[in-house]
């Protein structure tokens, strides 16, 4: 077991060890940094350093991508928690809250889309007319088969 030494839970990060505690790759955390989820400070040799609370954002991060939450989405999520601490517990409900509204919406189009392939398995024509996987919303559907002039309303 390794033993604490005084001021090293102030010590800030290098990128290889917030790689290695958090399973993310080296270029992820750059990719993330890019993109404004994390942040980090320059050494005097111009070396990336991260504050420990990183490791609790990238973790937020990678559950808020493994569920399909869009990075532009994690991104401004992420910005409304105050900066120079680590999220807790309340923060990560808040967050998923805020997400679980969209996450249903999902849920449903895709069972929706589940339930329809079942009619389009085994035919093998995908309808043009009825099928929602390869001409979802058809409006021109209603005048048949065939080209069709589109007339000024």
């Amino acid at each position: 077991m390794r033993k604490t030494v005084p001021g090293e839970r102030h010590r800030q990060l290098t990128v290889g060890e917030v790689s290695a505690r958090s399973g993310v790759a080296v270029s992820a955390l750059h990719f993330y940094e890019a993109k404004g989820l994390i942040e980090s400070l320059r050494s005097e040799g111009n070396q990336r350093r991260y504050a420990r609370e990183v490791l609790r954002r990238v973790a937020v991060i990678k559950a808020a991508q493994r569920v399909g939450i869009p990075l532009a989405e994690i991104r401004t999520a992420l910005g409304a928690l105050p900066s120079g601490r680590t999220p807790t517990t309340e923060d990560w409900r808040a967050l998923s809250a805020g997400w679980r509204a969209d996450l249903d919406a999902r849920i449903e189009r895709l069972t929706r889309l589940r339930d329809a392939l079942d009619g389009c398995i085994g035919c093998g024509c995908l309808s043009i007319r009825d099928c929602p996987l390869r001409n979802p919303r058809d409006i021109m559907a209603e005048r048949g088969p065939g080209a069709s002039t589109l007339e000024p309303d």
